[in-house]
């Protein structure tokens, strides 16, 4: 039976692991606690005193900052953030919690392994390894894209760069939707604590490969940044919902491998789906059988993760790709997920592996993984608000109405995000639709100031009371600041 180690953090507390190695990462060999429930990671090479320091401020500091504010609780599920430094042998180790249980395989062929993101952002991993129930939905794809856009956007928030974003280092579950990011002990704090690494192959932004032969001190080398923290968001993103590599299409620039990939990714990087220089589009009858069909961009566009998130695909990957300024932020992302996600209906088909797909605001919704044409009506709710009292103007933002759908205090508020600050009683559904009876109809389950303000008399709709859901008609769903109205459209089909 292995020894258990005991030793005082450098915050006096005590720590515990078990004297054998669980895992060893380019840098550290990791062990366990005996209760499992943290670990301990010890670097295998001397840390110099930058080093030291910067390690002192992110189980310190920066800590704080994150974690011991209001909504702090939030980012435990979201981070696997370092607590504690301690020194063993005259090594130096991080303490960390251990990964919660859904990012372990729990049967199939990987029973025990993590859930690094490789395997869900590669269509080959997907189609020849995963069973079914391992790959999640569609939806559950944008909940872990979600997830992940707002931990780097609290990362950027407080000032630090992650350096390191990749599937590699962001664990996720696509069968509950849930991601945390990991490795965080390798924060980039730009100015004061440079990076430990340039970057993972496929996640570092074409100006670092560019530049990466350059001597450190050299004022036009480019290292890892917030800025460059925003490209491999993008690019996880954009893997994660359609199961290949923006940038790894079909172009050759060089025949030498090593320079073929280095002109790929750095200095003449294009997006495989670019409208107008379709050169680097992946050429079909290349790719292997467990590649298709998501690699193949005229089957599966970019264009069916909806208008939000088709605008910031463009800015990432064409604007920004070598203009780093015009790159969006992870607020951008996490904004366009939120109202790509109430833009999602379900699939007719029983049997769509997808099991959503995003309404494309057209008068015939085709479901774009399984080709099933939706039947029957289908309300589209067209939110407004109003900048001055009795004045609404359109917000660009709709909801889809599905059955047995809920309605949230951020669909009637403006003002009311569903992130880390929202409250509680926030999180209760104020409402649900329902098809009843070939009608669909709106209950108001809590919302006490609900109108519905289509004709010259309005109609007070109390809780407990419906709504039917019919061509233009407008429900006011709040008359407090920042409250919408909602204003109906029926797709027939």
């Amino acid at each position: 039976m292995s020894n258990v180690i005991k030793l005082k953090a450098t915050d006096g507390s005590t720590v515990e692991f078990v004297d054998e190695v669980i895992g060893s990462g380019a840098m550290k060999d990791v062990y366990f606690s005996p209760d499992k429930s943290y670990v301990v990671g010890f670097f295998r090479k001397p840390q110099d005193a930058n080093s030291k320091e910067r390690l002192q401020n992110i189980v310190g500091t920066y800590r704080d900052k994150i974690f011991n504010q209001v909504g702090g609780d939030y980012w435990e599920n979201l981070f696997c953030w370092p607590t504690k430094l301690v020194e063993w042998n005259g090594k130096l180790g991080i303490v960390s919690p251990a990964y919660q249980k859904e990012f372990f395989f729990k049967d199939g062929m990987f029973k025990g392994k993590e859930k690094e993101g490789k395997w869900f952002a590669s269509a080959k991993l997907r189609n020849k390894f995963l069973k079914p129930e391992q790959k999640g939905t569609w939806l559950s794809h944008y909940h872990m894209c979600l997830q992940i856009a707002r931990a780097v956007r609290r990362l950027h928030a407080a000032g630090l760069a992650h350096s390191d974003l990749s599937y590699k280092n962001v664990l996720v579950d696509p069968e509950t939707g849930k991601a945390a990011v990991i490795d965080c002990d390798g924060l980039v704090v730009p100015g004061k604590y440079p990076p430990d690494v340039v970057g993972t192959p496929d996640f570092i932004a074409p100006e670092v490969l560019q530049t990466r032969s350059l001597p450190i001190g050299d004022p036009n080398k480019k290292l890892p940044s917030i800025q460059t923290d925003r490209h491999a968001l993008a690019v996880l993103i954009y893997m994660y919902l359609l199961n290949r590599h923006p940038l790894r299409g079909g172009k050759v620039h060089d025949l030498d491998a090593a320079k073929d990939e280095e002109f790929s990714m750095g200095e003449k990087a294009l997006f495989i789906e670019h409208p107008k220089d379709k050169s680097n589009r992946p050429k079909v009858k290349n790719l292997q059988p467990s590649e298709l069909p998501q690699g193949d961009v005229d089957k599966r566009p970019y264009t069916i993760c909806g208008p939000y998130l088709k605008k910031l695909f463009c800015r990432a990957f064409i604007d920004g790709l070598h203009d780093p300024s015009k790159r969006p932020t992870a607020d951008e992302w996490e904004t366009a997920l939120v109202k790509t996600t109430d833009l999602m209906q379900p699939c007719q088909n029983p049997n769509c592996e997808a099991k959503w797909f995003v309404f494309d605001n057209t008068t015939k919704p085709k479901c774009p993984f399984c080709g099933t044409e939706y039947h029957g009506q289908l309300p589209v709710l067209n939110l407004y608000y109003s900048p001055a009292k009795g004045k609404f103007l359109p917000e660009n933002y709709r909801l889809m109405v599905y059955d047995k759908q809920s309605l949230y205090m951020w669909h009637v508020n403006r003002f009311v995000t569903p992130n880390e600050r929202i409250k509680p009683e926030d999180k209760r559904p104020v409402g649900d639709f329902h098809f009843h009876k070939g009608k669909w109809i709106l209950i108001n389950r809590r919302l006490p100031d609900m109108w519905d303000v289509t004709g010259p008399d309005k109609r007070h709709i109390k809780p407990g009371e419906y709504v039917e859901l019919t061509e233009g008609r407008k429900i006011l769903l709040s008359s407090a600041d920042g409250g919408r109205l909602i204003v109906v459209q029926l797709v027939k089909n």
